[in-house]
């Protein structure tokens, strides 16, 4: 994505869920891409399952042992 001669990364949104699917916490994450997000929420050694969104949309669910789509 480019404003005006900038180059601005996608943010996308980490969130860390219990047991029951209910978020426990959320952090922002810049990435070039999909897979690029997904990437860096399999590198955060999350023990919970963790699902990462860009806006409305689902990106990836991702497990503790770093597996998901």
């Amino acid at each position: 994505m480019r404003t005006w001669g900038v180059s601005v990364l996608p943010n996308y949104r980490l969130y860390r869920l219990d047991g029951a699917g209910n978020i426990t916490n959320a952090e922002w994450l810049s990435a070039d891409d999909d897979s690029h997000a997904a990437e860096i929420a399999r590198g955060s050694n999350s023990q919970t399952n963790v699902e990462v969104w860009d806006r409305d949309r689902l990106v990836a669910r991702i497990k503790p042992d770093g597996k998901g789509s």
